[in-house]
């Protein structure tokens, strides 16, 4: 039997608490984040070092910075880096969790969810029951910022794509796409690391950004090649451009759609994440 469920079916919170300690990597501050059981559905959010204040559920209204991560306002407080915590939540299909932080930004850990996947696995999971079904899409939705897009297309199950496309010849073109399971996220996804372009890292320092970085959490790209080889994946890229996109539409919860971004950004993924849990959005007749 798998460690995983087979779909999503089902609602799911973690079988007992587990921790994790790491480095911000825009901050480079440390952090600890401890991950609880819930009954309650819904990534609710509350502070290690502020135990009165209630834990708020998370939702994309939240999102107050899209700029190389995404940072959500939780009443007086900011928590940048949340996408791949959140992409591993859901990703293995884990509905009610308590995050409990301390500090003001996620741990980059290696640069992926895999060490996420991991400290899930080791307490493993438990079930709650059937878990609600997704809101049909009655209609595509599309949203563009100049040449990127990210579409949302009425679907009977869960299918994402995403496509990059950069200039310099170690990463290209590349497009990845897959229905998503558990089981798929795990293999498939969850080990992607971020990456980023040696030409830059100067530029990004002196803007206060990526104090946490290191060769050891991110793939640095030099033009033709890479500076930290191996990569897990020969189109390791594009896999974590589709974990970006899982941890920001996961602020809505996992859509019942379609879901492919062309050179999707934080911005481009949790203004489609709003789109889809908006009340407004019309219901099949």
């Amino acid at each position: 039997m798998s460690l995983w469920p087979s779909d999503y079916s089902q609602a799911w919170t973690l079988a007992a608490g587990v921790e994790q300690r790491g480095v911000g990597l825009h901050s480079g501050a440390a952090a600890r984040v401890r991950l609880e059981p819930s009954d309650q559905p819904g990534f609710r959010l509350g502070w290690l070092d502020a135990p009165g204040i209630e834990p708020l559920v998370l939702a994309p209204h939240q999102v107050c910075d899209t700029q190389l991560c995404t940072a959500l306002q939780l009443d007086q407080r900011r928590l940048a880096t949340v996408e791949h915590l959140l992409a591993a939540l859901a990703g293995v299909g884990l509905t009610a969790i308590t995050i409990l932080v301390e500090g003001h930004e996620i741990p980059l850990l290696d640069g992926s969810a895999q060490p996420w996947v991991e400290a899930i696995a080791a307490v493993g999971l438990q079930g709650l029951g059937d878990r609600p079904a997704a809101v049909p899409l009655a209609a595509p939705i599309t949203l563009q910022q100049g040449v990127s897009f990210a579409t949302a297309l009425p679907s009977d199950r869960l299918r994402l794509a995403a496509a990059i496309e950069f200039p310099q010849p170690a990463i290209g073109r590349q497009l990845f796409s897959l229905e998503l399971t558990p089981q798929t996220f795990v293999q498939e996804i969850a080990p992607a690391r971020t990456f980023g372009f040696k030409d830059q890292v100067d530029q990004l320092l002196a803007a206060g950004l990526i104090k946490g970085g290191a060769l050891d959490n991110a793939l640095v790209c030099d033009g033709d090649t890479w500076l930290n080889p191996p990569l897990r994946f020969a189109d390791e890229p594009v896999r974590h451009k589709l974990l970006d996109l899982l941890g920001d539409l996961a602020l809505a919860g996992l859509p019942q759609a379609q879901v492919f971004a062309f050179r999707g950004s934080h911005g481009l993924h949790t203004a489609l994440a709003a789109a889809l849990a908006s009340p407004l959005r019309p219901l099949p007749v």
